[in-house]
């Protein structure tokens, strides 16, 4: 099983979000234990780069991305996906960006709590408590 993880999922773990902290962590932890490929875009990177720089040293921010690459795999973001994405005239094309990189990278899904902004979406998407309660 291969899945994009929205930033979301990543945010809910690292900051103890809750409610949403134990469906997420439980998905970050099959992506730790490789019982799935968990994938997180380069968009993804930047956002949580920005985000964690507000409340975090720029020395732990390293630290924590490094972790994360030992968990995830990160994948690059490449003109033709913006301009894909660009094409396909969401309303959001963060999301759009999204969509296109789970396509690119074969995910069978993408994880997220927004699942309301991937209707659209050739690859489907699951909230992590759907996605859990889909696998035996």
């Amino acid at each position: 099983m291969r899945a994009l993880i929205d930033g979301n999922i990543i945010l809910d773990v690292l900051e103890r979000r809750e409610p949403h902290f134990e469906a997420s962590a439980k998905v970050w932890k099959l992506c730790e234990t490789d019982k799935m490929e968990g994938y997180i875009s380069a968009l993804t990177f930047a956002d949580l780069v920005y985000v964690m720089r507000k409340e975090l040293t720029p020395d732990k921010v390293h630290e924590v991305l490094k972790k994360l690459t030992l968990i995830f795999h990160f994948t690059d973001l490449s003109v033709a996906d913006m301009t894909e994405a660009a094409e396909m005239r969401w309303n959001d094309y963060e999301d759009a960006v999204q969509s296109v990189t789970a396509k690119r990278v074969q995910a069978d899904c993408i994880i997220t709590r927004n699942i309301r902004d991937y209707q659209q979406s050739t690859v489907p998407a699951f909230t992590p408590a759907e996605f859990l309660g889909r696998i035996p």
